[in-house]
């Protein structure tokens, strides 16, 4: 029998959690032990048969199963018991997009800003098990006041649009905001904010909290604790933070580096800022991971992300940027288990998922690694990366109806990413390999020219022309390119030996001497 993975506890605890089952248990000890405590005291002295108290222990005994399961399938809640919901979004459960709020200031300078409240209500919404929230990536792609609410709301699949803006002069904020119902277009619920620029926190909670109350009959205790959407409380810091945030998501390495920048002067007017300091921990596990292994940046990852562990101990994005740091430093059993508290603690975090995946693909573990690149396309259905990763697992373990399932999802992710994003090598390169699996090779070899002119020099996209080119048979062109991304910089020898897509070089000794000289770098 297969031991099961760890994920798969994490799982099944998660969902034990979700429906309140571990109160339950706590409860049924408690009442139980002090039922058997009086039936010990009480039973001899009113000269009952020893067979009333076997009877008790039996009672208990067969009573802690059923009361599992009762706690399973039902829920007790403030308006009665009820049944408790699936775990996976459905028709019924409440469901929510938040567009960019619209930067209203006399500048027009302060997209980076309005960008940044909008995606903190967005962060603390997930923390919401009771609610569906589409990811950021999709949302994020329209603009508020760009379109008819009931168009976008289909096309995300959800029924209520958060809308907003923001003017932002000197000291001074006003922030609207409007919860619209997607089926229809009316307003839930409406509020203009006329505050100081200190007041940013408290504004973006109150949103958050009124959107949680206009869509939910009932919030637990833990997620109206949960509902904070920074961990600082210096508007300065703040604003760096989000501007670091916004480099940070351009994904190239002179943007990486302004990201730090901004993150260490985050960190600097605020020192326990415990976002900034994940931040600034995921910029140099990036520089490692798609720039430069050779780096000296696994110290300042290592010693980012547990400062962030440390100031937050309860922030998902703190395990998952210290999972990240793991991971770059081939610490493959602290990711995982960082990777898993982090879902645990926010099970629609992308990047947990993501980043798990790819520490398990570095350790061979490739079912594992397709299990959770699919989760992570589910949690952001217009991610490409996972679902062409994904396709290239299932075609690798000749799984060749569900690898084509995927590659189809993958291209068709990727077509509509480029119309908004014509210069992403990545989308191109990686698309490239779902090309292949469907068996569209001048499509894909086109894709790939297209990566090589938006990025001649960039060893990731090196590394994987070099996946697409042996997979196609073309073994000297592909090692010709596979010796350029070793010379550049980030290619990992793990994910080297572990790639299906290199399969068709592995017994040519050039390939053998340049593992090698990966391996010993």
């Amino acid at each position: 029998m297969k031991k099961p993975s760890l994920y798969s506890l994490a799982r099944l605890s998660s969902e034990l959690k979700r429906r309140r089952v571990y109160p339950v248990i706590a409860a049924y000890a408690v009442v139980a032990f002090i039922l058997l405590q009086i039936g010990e005291i009480t039973f001899g002295p009113l000269g009952l048969p020893n067979w009333v108290m076997v009877s008790l222990i039996v009672v208990v005994i067969v009573g802690f199963p059923i009361t599992v399961v009762l706690a399973w399938i039902f829920d007790i809640t403030p308006g009665g018991i009820r049944r408790t919901g699936d775990s996976v979004a459905s028709e019924d459960r409440p469901s929510i997009a938040v567009l960019p709020f619209v930067d209203m200031s006399p500048e027009q300078d302060q997209g980076y800003f309005c960008e940044g409240v909008a995606e903190e209500i967005l962060n603390a919404l997930t923390k919401i098990q009771q609610l569906s929230v589409a990811a950021r990536s999709s949302s994020f792609q329209y603009k508020a006041g760009a379109g008819d609410v009931r168009e976008i709301g289909k096309e995300l699949g959800v029924k209520a649009i958060l809308e907003g803006s923001v003017r932002k002069s000197n000291n001074h904020l006003r922030v609207t905001a409007q919860l619209v119902k997607a089926s229809d277009g009316y307003h839930l619920w409406s509020k203009t904010f006329d505050e100081e620029m200190k007041d940013v926190f408290a504004i973006q909670d109150e949103i958050a909290t009124s959107i949680a109350s206009a869509l939910l009959e009932t919030l637990a205790s833990s997620e109206q604790l949960a509902i904070h959407t920074t961990s600082t409380s210096d508007v300065s810091a703040y604003e760096y933070y989000l501007r670091g945030r916004q480099f940070f998501k351009r994904f190239r390495k002179m943007d990486i580096e302004y990201a730090i920048q901004m993150f260490r002067e985050a960190i600097n007017i605020d020192e326990e800022f415990a976002l900034a300091w994940a931040g600034y921990a995921d910029c140099h596990s990036f520089l490692i991971m798609y720039v430069d292994p050779q780096s000296n940046g696994r110290g300042e990852a290592n010693k980012a992300s547990k400062r962030a562990l440390e100031l937050s101990p309860d922030l998902a994005e703190a395990h998952a940027s210290r999972g990240l740091a793991c991971l770059v430093c081939e610490e493959f059993d602290g990711a995982e288990l960082e990777f898993i508290k982090a879902i645990e603690l926010n099970p629609n975090l992308f990047e947990a998922y993501y980043y798990y995946a790819r520490t398990q693909f570095h350790r061979g573990d490739m079912q594992s690694a397709a299990e959770l690149f699919k989760k992570a396309a589910e949690v952001d259905p217009t991610d490409y990366q996972s679902r062409c990763l994904r396709a290239r697992i299932l075609s690798g373990e000749g799984r060749s109806e569900e690898a084509i399932a995927e590659a189809k999802d993958a291209v068709a992710v990727i077509d509509n990413h480029i119309k908004w994003n014509p210069d992403d090598s990545r989308a191109f390169h990686l698309g490239a390999g779902s090309l292949l699996v469907l068996g569209e090779i001048e499509r894909a070899k086109r894709w790939l020219h297209r990566a090589i002119e938006i990025a001649p020099d960039d060893s990731v996209v090196l590394y994987n022309v070099a996946c697409n080119l042996s997979t196609l048979g073309e073994t000297d062109e592909a090692l010709d390119y596979l010796e350029k991304a070793v010379e550049h910089g980030a290619v990992s020898a793990a994910w080297m030996r572990n790639d299906e897509d290199l399969a068709n070089l592995r017994d040519i000794p050039k390939f053998a001497k340049l593992l090698q000289r990966v391996e010993q770098s």
